[in-house]
C-alpha cells in the first residue's frame, strides 16, 4: 500500500511539472489545466506539559529537488496568524511528516489552529489545507430546545458545538437559569437538563451557562410552555374486524382538557386524525375502509393545538378478519301440483386468502312472503337448500355464520308463478371459435334494473347438471368465458336472465360448443332397402338434435362405389344432403344387376362422422330381355301378315320351286324332309344371330337354258372331281321366277364345308346336299326368288 501511494504521488508530480514547463512553438506558456492537491493534516495533538502542538500530514514522495512546505499557526476563532515558516524536509521512509511547535503562551488560554501547503520548485504551490484547531475556553451552547410531555416536567437540550479532546482534563459545569422566576439555578449533568415547570408560568426566559477553569460561555432561550408540549401516547387495545379495526390509547399527563389532536395510522395506506378530549385520558377510534384478511400495523401520536407532534408509538401489527360474501342463485322446478314449486337455493362463499372451512360455522337461510317468515340452518359443508313454496313471490336471504360477524348476507327474489310461466325464447346457436372459448352477447333490456345472470352446466348438457352462474353488471350485455372452463366436443346451453325488482326473467337461451368434433356416431339404416334395376332409395334414423353429439349436425353425406374390373379406376361419387332433418335419398342412373357399396355418415362443421356401410345389388331388367326375344317373333308375324293376302301365289310358286327337276335323281321323301327341317331351323333362329357361311356371287351372261343344257351329266366322263373347288360353279341348278322377264343375276349360296377336298377318296365321299336361295325385291314390290339345289350321290361318282 505504501509503495502504491508513493507511486501515485510521483506520477502526479511529474504530470504537474510537465504542464508547468512545457511551451508551444510560439514561445507562449501552456495554460495549467491541472491543480496540485492540497496536503491533508491527519493529526493535531496538544502536549500540555511542554505547551507544544504536534502536527502530522501525509508525505508527498517527490523525486524532484527544491520542494518544501509552508506552515501557518493562528489563534482565536479568527485564525490570526502568529507563526509562518517554510519547511524543507528531507526524504523519509514513513508515510507522513511530523512538525512540533512550541507556544509562547499557555495553550489552555486560547484556541490554536494549523494549516499547510506544498511548493514545487519554489514557484508553484498547492492550495492550503483546512484549518485544524485545538479548542480550549468552553463554546456557547447552540440550538437550545425545551419540551414537555405532561406540562409538569420540562426537558431542555442543546448542541455543545464540538467533541472535547481526550487529553483535555479541564472540567466543565452546566447551569440553567430561569430568568423570569425566583427559582434557584438548576445544575445540569451536562445535557439534557430536566426541571419542574413553574406553576402558572407560560413564558420562560432561560439561560444555559457552560463554565470551566479557563472561562465560561452562556446562551439564552425563550419559549412558551403550551407551545412546547410533546405528548407521550401509549396504545392500549387493537381490535380488528373485516374491513375496519378499533384502536384505543391513553395520553400521559393531564392534557385532554386542552385542544389535543391525535393521528392514528393503519400502515401502509391510511391515516386518521381526530380530537381527543376524553376527561379520563383514554381515546378510541375506528379505522375503516380496510381490506379483509390483510396485514396492517397501527401507530399513534398526538399534538397540542397541532403545533408540535409527539413521537409515534411503536407499531402494533394486526390482521383483519376475512370478509365472507355469498354469491346466491336459484333453480325453480314446477311440481305436478300447479300451485307448488321446488326452489333450490345455491350459494358460493368467497373469502379471499383464507380457509373457508375454518372460519365458516354454518349458514342461516330466511325467506318471507306477505309478512310470514321461515328460517332454516345448514352446516358449513353444504352449499344448497331445497325449499317448497306456492305460486307467490318470495324473498330469500342467505347469511354465513362466521367469527366477529364478518359476513355480508345475500338476497334473491323468486318471482311469482304467473310471471315465471312465460313462453321460453327460441334457442340460438353459437359459432365455435378457434380460441375454443365462448363470447356471449345479448340484447340489452330496458326493464333490467340490477344486471344479468348467465347460467350453464359445467359438464355441458350431460346429466347430472352441476350448475354454474356468473353475474354481469347492469349496462353490460357481453360476456367472454375462457376456454379452460369448458371441454371440447361438449354442447353447452347458456340461459341468460335479466334481474328486475320482481326477480330474474329468462331473456335468451344460447347453445354451442367451445370446439366441435367430427367423430359423431353413424346413422342407423332402415331395411329392407328399396331398389330397382336403375335406382336405390336409402332411409336412415338419426337424432340430429341430440345434445350428446360432439358437434352440430349440418347434413349427411352418402358415398356410392361400384365394383370394377381389375386394373380399372373405382367408380365412386358422393351425394350430399344439406338438410339435417331429411333422412332419405334416392340414387338413380345405376346399372341393372350390379353390386354397389353405400355409406351414410352425418356431417358436422369439421367434416363427416362415422359411416354406416351396406352393399346392395340392383334388380335385373327382364323387360329388356323380353324385347330382344319378342322382336324377331314380331318381325316374323309382321311378314306373315303382309304376305298372307298372297298366300295362294306363294303356294303355287313354292311348288314350282321345289318341284322335282327332270333328269335329277332326287328322292322326294328325302327332299320334303330336308325342306321341313331347313324351314324349322330358319324359324328357330333369332333376328340378331347369323350362321357362319361363305357367300359367293356368280354373274353369268348366257341364258339360263343354255347353261342348263351344257351341264354334263353326273355319269359322263367330263365330270371332274375337282368341281367342288371351282368358285364359279353351281351344280344342277334350276331357276323358277314369277313376273320376272330375264334373270340377269344368279346368286349362289354355297356351304363349302360340305364339299370334300380333292385329296380325299371320292369313292368314300358322303352324300352332299346343298340348298341355295336368293330373293330380290324389285321397285314394283314384285318379288323374285330363285332356289338352287342339287344332289350328288356316291353312285354318280
Amino acid at each position: 500500500m505504501k509503495k502504491m501511494i508513493t507511486f501515485r504521488l510521483s506520477m502526479v508530480n511529474l504530470l504537474g511539472l510537465y504542464l508547468i514547463f512545457s511551451k508551444d512553438h510560439t514561445g507562449c506558456c501552456l495554460e495549467t489545466v491541472w491543480q496540485l492537491p492540497s496536503p491533508s493534516i491527519t493529526h493535531l495533538q496538544n502536549i500540555s506539559k511542554k505547551q507544544s502542538l504536534v502536527v502530522s500530514w501525509l508525505v508527498n514522495h517527490s523525486s524532484l529537488v527544491g520542494d518544501f512546505y509552508e506552515i501557518q499557526i493562528g489563534r482565536t476563532e479568527n485564525h490570526t496568524v502568529i507563526y509562518n515558516r517554510n519547511l524543507s524536509l528531507s526524504p523519509v521512509d514513513s508515510d507522513k511528516h511530523t512538525f512540533t511547535w512550541t507556544s509562547d503562551v499557555p495553550l489552555e488560554c486560547v484556541d490554536h489552529s494549523v494549516r499547510i501547503r506544498l511548493f514545487y520548485n519554489q514557484s508553484v504551490s498547492s492550495p492550503w489545507s483546512s484549518w485544524k484547531t485545538h479548542y480550549v475556553p468552553p463554546l456557547k451552547p447552540r440550538n437550545i430546545s425545551c419540551l414537555t410531555s405532561d406540562m409538569t416536567t420540562v426537558i431542555c437540550t442543546w448542541d455543545p458545538g464540538r467533541k472535547r479532546d481526550q487529553y483535555d482534563h479541564n472540567k466543565q459545569s452546566h447551569t440553567l437559569h430561569i430568568e423570569n422566576s425566583d427559582q434557584a439555578p438548576i445544575k445540569c449533568q451536562q445535557f439534557p437538563c430536566t426541571f419542574s415547570a413553574v406553576p402558572q408560568l407560560e413564558e420562560y426566559n432561560i439561560s444555559v451557562v457552560v463554565k470551566d477553569e479557563l472561562g465560561k460561555a452562556m446562551e439564552s432561550y425563550t419559549f412558551n410552555l403550551s407551545e412546547r408540549v410533546f405528548p407521550v401516547v401509549e396504545v392500549k387495545t387493537v381490535s380488528p374486524g373485516a374491513t375496519d379495526t378499533a384502536v384505543s390509547w391513553v395520553v400521559h399527563g393531564n392534557l385532554t382538557r386542552l385542544n389535543l389532536l391525535c393521528q392514528v395510522t393503519a400502515d401502509p395506506d391510511s391515516t386518521t386524525q381526530l380530537s381527543c378530549n376524553n376527561v379520563s385520558g383514554h381515546c378510541k377510534v375506528k379505522l375503516e375502509h380496510l381490506l379483509p384478511n390483510t396485514h396492517y400495523s397501527t401507530r399513534v401520536r398526538c399534538s397540542l393545538n397541532g403545533r408540535l407532534w409527539g413521537k409515534w408509538t411503536q407499531p402494533i401489527s394486526f390482521t383483519t378478519y376475512p370478509l365472507v360474501t355469498l354469491d346466491v342463485w336459484r333453480r325453480i322446478k314446477q311440481l305436478p301440483d300447479p300451485n307448488s314449486r321446488q326452489v333450490t337455493l345455491l350459494w358460493i362463499p368467497h373469502a379471499p386468502g383464507s380457509a373457508l372451512k375454518e372460519i365458516i360455522k354454518g349458514y342461516d337461510i330466511k325467506w318471507s312472503r306477505e309478512g310470514k317468515n321461515w328460517t332454516d340452518r345448514k352446516d358449513s359443508g353444504q352449499n344448497q337448500a331445497d325449499v317448497f313454496i306456492n305460486g307467490g313471490q318470495y324473498e330469500f336471504t342467505v347469511h354465513a355464520v362466521v367469527l366477529s360477524n364478518s359476513s355480508v348476507p345475500a338476497h334473491i327474489t323468486i318471482p311469482s308463478q304467473r310471471d315465471n310461466g312465460e313462453i321460453l325464447p327460441v334457442t340460438k346457436r353459437l359459432s365455435s371459435s378457434a380460441a375454443a372459448s365462448f363470447n356471449l352477447s345479448w340484447d340489452e333490456q330496458h326493464t333490467v334494473t340490477c344486471g344479468y345472470t348467465v347460467e350453464w352446466c359445467i359438464l355441458g348438457n350431460a346429466e347430472p347438471c352441476v350448475l354454474r352462474w356468473l353475474k354481469v353488471p347492469e349496462g353490460n350485455n357481453t360476456l367472454s368465458l375462457a376456454a379452460g372452463n369448458f371441454k371440447a366436443g361438449h354442447r353447452y346451453t347458456f340461459n341468460i336472465y335479466g334481474c328486475t325488482e320482481n326477480g330474474h326473467r329468462l331473456l335468451e337461451v344460447q347453445t354451442g360448443y367451445s370446439q366441435e368434433w367430427k367423430s359423431v356416431r353413424s346413422p342407423e339404416l332402415v331395411e329392407p332397402v328399396q331398389r330397382t334395376s336403375f335406382s336405390v332409395t336409402l332411409e336412415w334414423r338419426y337424432n340430429e338434435d341430440d345434445p350428446a353429439h360432439p358437434a352440430f349436425i349440418t347434413g349427411y353425406l352418402v358415398t356410392v362405389e361400384s365394383d370394377t374390373l381389375p386394373g380399372h379406376a373405382a367408380n365412386r361419387f358422393n351425394v350430399s344432403v344439406a338438410d339435417p332433418h331429411k333422412k332419405s335419398v334416392t340414387i338413380e342412373s345405376l346399372q341393372q344387376n350390379q353390386e354397389y357399396a353405400f355409406s351414410v355418415s352425418a356431417l358436422t362443421k369439421e367434416g363427416p362422422g362415422q359411416p354406416t356401410n351396406i352393399i346392395i345389388r340392383t334388380r335385373t331388367n327382364y323387360s329388356a330381355h323380353l324385347v330382344k326375344i319378342l322382336t324377331p317373333i314380331l318381325l316374323l308375324l309382321g311378314c306373315i301378315l303382309l304376305l298372307w293376302p298372297r298366300r295362294e301365289m306363294l303356294k303355287s310358286g313354292l311348288k314350282e320351286v321345289f318341284a322335282y327337276p327332270a333328269g335329277m335323281n332326287i328322292k322326294t321323301p328325302e327332299l320334303d324332309s330336308f325342306l321341313h327341317e331347313t324351314s324349322e331351323r330358319l324359324q328357330s333362329q333369332k333376328v340378331e344371330e347369323c350362321s357362319c357361311c361363305d357367300i359367293e356371287i356368280l354373274n353369268s351372261r348366257p341364258p339360263l337354258d343354255e347353261t342348263l343344257n351344257t351341264l354334263p351329266s353326273p355319269g359322263s366322263k367330263s365330270f371332274s372331281p375337282t368341281l367342288p373347288h371351282q368358285v364359279d360353279y353351281c351344280p344342277q341348278s334350276v331357276t323358277v321366277s314369277w313376273d320376272t322377264p330375264d334373270l340377269q343375276q344368279i346368286t349362289c349360296v354355297t356351304n363349302k364345308t360340305y364339299l370334300p377336298t380333292a385329296v380325299e377318296d371320292l369313292s368314300e365321299a358322303e352324300e352332299v346336299t346343298e340348298i341355295k336361295s336368293s330373293c330380290e325385291t324389285s321397285e314394283s314390290l314384285l318379288e323374285s326368288c330363285s332356289v338352287i339345289y342339287g344332289y350328288i350321290s356316291n353312285d354318280n361318282l
